[in-house]
């Protein structure tokens, strides 16, 4: 999903004012016998290539030490077509039978590992694989990495809401995203102020209760607590540390990291309404001809393009918007189609999962719009 730490211009003040952060609530464990995931979602790259990797139905976030399998292969990453049909071979499956749910390029190698549940439900399995610069497909082994763990607090049971399109506990974690020593987290809790945002230092100390979230939605015309973030970067504004998130539906609302306290209830401010019956999925920043530019794949609103100048000084949402979007402006990209995962691959490349017409799944690099 992201190196977003590669992107970002001045984030050694996200330290400020948050000293105090983490509490060593719950407990860290380490293994000698691999990682024992039961699921596996999202996925962000932190110090010194540790992958993050999100197990949802666990409500657990492993830090996982790839040892060769980080450098084992050719610098960069290559195209492949029908790369889902290539990876259900590798995992002896049907690539109807196989979920991406992730995708980050490794800071260093430029390799891209993608995160795949293998079988339906229950009977899912995870499994995580690295493609190279030659275009080679390997699947990473559990069973010798080491790593450590970490649980949260106050996670979502899951089916509790009958009424939910979603599994709530699915929702514990939806994205991450790694900076100065800190591993921010999105997603759910069993709160009646569900949606959070939590941060971690890593080396793993525990997880607090993290801060609770609201924010208004123009598209609705209120005020709203139980939506998760599904997408966010970390982003400067104004040399204040932000992170710049994107919900369901799809508002895009900035939150001062120095707001976000163990406990607290923070209202962000919306800055655009970004179209309905949408779910954002992914976000990098970038920057091109001295400008720097937000990109955020969807599920149905194709890529935006989205300038950041106007972060600073857009005007809060606070309204119903009756006109579908609002505040600040976005540009599709109409040559990126099917995008169903994104990273940055460097300075002038993405790197995307992107669904063809006939249903297949391609790797592809693609210059940066």
């Amino acid at each position: 999903m992201r190196t977003k730490i590669l992107t970002i211009v001045g984030v050694a003040a996200l330290a400020a004012g948050i000293g105090s952060w983490t509490t060593a609530s719950v407990a860290v464990a380490a293994a000698d016998a691999g990682p024992q995931m039961t699921s596996i979602g999202p996925l962000s790259f932190g110090p010194d290539g540790v992958l993050f990797a999100a197990d949802t139905q666990a409500a657990t976030i492993y830090a996982l030490e790839l040892g060769d399998k980080a450098s084992g292969g050719a610098a960069g990453a290559q195209g492949i077509d029908g790369v889902d049909q290539k990876i259900a071979a590798l995992l002896g499956t049907d690539a109807k039978e196989i979920v991406v749910t992730d995708m980050a390029v490794h800071p260093k190698t430029k390799n891209a590992y993608i995160s795949v549940m293998r079988g339906q439900g229950t009977a899912g399995k995870p499994a995580l694989l690295r493609v190279d610069g030659a275009g080679k497909i390997e699947v990473v082994t559990f069973d010798a990495l080491k790593h450590t763990k970490v649980a949260l607090p106050n996670a979502p049971n899951a089916g509790t809401n009958p009424n939910a399109q979603r599994d709530p506990r699915l929702q514990s974690i939806t994205d991450m995203a790694f900076t100065d020593g800190r591993l921010y987290i999105a997603g759910l809790s069993n709160e009646e102020f569900a949606s959070k945002l939590r941060s971690v230092t890593y080396p793993f100390a525990g997880a607090d209760n993290g801060t609770s979230v609201e924010i208004f939605h123009g598209n609705h015309g209120q005020l709203e607590t139980r939506s998760p973030v599904f997408a966010f970067v970390p982003y400067t504004i104004n040399n204040t540390p932000h992170l710049v998130a994107g919900y369901l539906c799809t508002p895009l609302v900035k939150f001062p990291v120095s707001s976000l306290q163990p406990g607290a209830k923070v209202v962000g401010t919306t800055i655009a309404e970004l179209g309905n019956r949408n779910r954002p999925i992914d976000m990098i920043v970038y920057k091109k001809d001295g400008r720097e530019f937000l990109l955020m794949s969807n599920t149905s609103r194709g890529v935006m393009k989205i300038p950041t100048e106007g972060f600073a000084s857009a005007s809060p949402i606070t309204q119903p918007i009756r006109t579908e979007t609002g505040g600040i402006p976005y540009e599709t990209i109409s040559a990126l189609k099917g995008i169903e995962q994104l990273d940055l691959l460097d300075a002038s490349r993405t790197i995307v999962l992107a669904r063809a017409d006939g249903g297949s799944l391609n790797l592809q690099t693609v210059a940066l719009p």
